[in-house]
């Protein structure tokens, strides 16, 4: 009987070791996205976010509202003039964010949207503080140019080789 008591408190200890360090491995990303003022500017589309490092490696924000929409209950976000704030948790990069790939998935009844910038903050427990603007400045949409659903920014130093590998990869997939 005893065993089994120390197994189980063991068991619970090994438990919430496994959630510290899965923790500390995270880091909190802060993201801004501003819709453009144009007429018609906005959308009822799911959003997603992909950002790159200078080796590619990538987190994910596949639903940005639903991931960590931080406005107030009942918001619309991604609408004409918006400056919509999202944060949630996701694995840490190795390097400063540096690229990314903002998609669009067409859907609702006004799928158009124009996106004027995304600005990224990240922090974490064993990271140094990231941010980075991505200067965005286009419709995504497929009826109004260029006639896609996905805009990519890449600002990687030498023009991040392996990010630019792994964001027309990603992102070919994810326009169609």
């Amino acid at each position: 009987m005893g065993v089994n008591i120390l197994c189980f408190h063991l068991l619970i200890l090994l438990s919430f070791t496994i959630i510290a360090q899965s923790s500390d491995d995270d880091c909190v990303y802060t993201v801004y996205v501003r819709t453009g003022s144009v007429f018609k500017g906005g959308t009822d589309s799911i959003i997603s976010l992909r950002l790159y490092d200078v080796f590619g490696e990538m987190v994910e924000m596949t639903n940005l509202e639903a991931w960590g929409g931080l406005m107030e209950p009942g918001h619309n976000y991604f609408e004409r003039g918006n400056l919509d704030i999202f944060s949630g948790r996701g694995p840490c990069l190795s390097a400063p964010m540096c690229a990314m790939n903002l998609t669009s998935d067409g859907s609702g009844s006004h799928h158009g949207w124009y996106c004027n910038y995304v600005e990224v903050t990240s922090t974490g427990a064993h990271t140094p503080c990231g941010q980075q603007l991505f200067t965005v400045e286009e419709w995504l949409a497929l009826d109004t140019a260029p006639y896609r659903l996905t805009a990519i920014r890449n600002s990687c130093p030498d023009g991040g080789h392996a990010a630019d590998r792994d964001l027309l990869i990603k992102s070919s997939s994810s326009a169609m």
